[in-house]
């Protein structure tokens, strides 16, 4: 529970100094975001739960990463994270899921995420921002990539990558768990790092 509001007031903190730093009223990044201003004044306050698409649409707005949302300051020159230790940031009905491991700091910074989708989940993601390029890995099974309403299958030892800036859907396709690892690149721009 303690580590629950730990992260809500990391999280608000963040969202705040980033709205400040882009130079937006609760309105405006309400209304660009097309998230609730009454959500977004909880969210500042450390109240509330922000979904996955919450956080994605508000760190696009913003132009920042979504970990850099909800990391405190970087702790040291090496970082290593365990999967086990980072909560899922979007869980499916059927057990699928995605775990934001960590984002590159830098001008133009990279996420690492660690996706598990079950045959036949699927997790329909909007645009980004312009600029943004998303790279899928598989390790295991296979997955149905859909952008723009073209469907690509990537199976085991395969690599895609795709502008994101278009309508994409990551599918879990054939019978087996699919595992992959995501990189999502972030274009350069003012508080673009962690």
């Amino acid at each position: 529970m303690a580590e629950t509001e730990a992260a809500l007031r990391t999280l608000a903190h963040n969202v705040r100094t980033a709205r400040n730093r882009a130079g937006l009223s609760l309105d405006e990044l309400s209304r660009r975001a097309q998230v609730s201003k009454g959500a977004l004044v909880g969210l500042e306050k450390a109240q509330g739960n922000p979904n996955f698409a919450t956080l994605v649409r508000l760190a696009d707005t913003l132009g920042i990463s979504v970990s850099a949302l909800m990391e405190g300051p970087a702790e040291g020159r090496v970082r290593v994270v365990t999967a086990d230790t980072v909560a899922p940031l979007w869980t499916g009905t059927q057990g699928s899921e995605a775990r934001l491991m960590l984002t590159t700091s830098g001008p133009a910074p990279v996420e690492v995420w660690r996706w598990k989708l079950q045959p036949g989940e699927e997790y329909p993601s909007h645009p980004h921002q312009a600029g943004v390029v998303e790279t899928v890995s598989v390790t295991s099974g296979r997955m149905t990539l859909t952008v723009d309403g073209t469907e690509y299958t990537v199976e085991a030892g395969q690599t895609a990558t795709f502008d994101g800036d278009a309508y994409h859907t990551y599918r879990g396709s054939g019978t087996e768990t699919c595992h992959l690892i995501m990189t999502v690149h972030l274009p350069p721009g003012p508080g673009s790092t962690t």
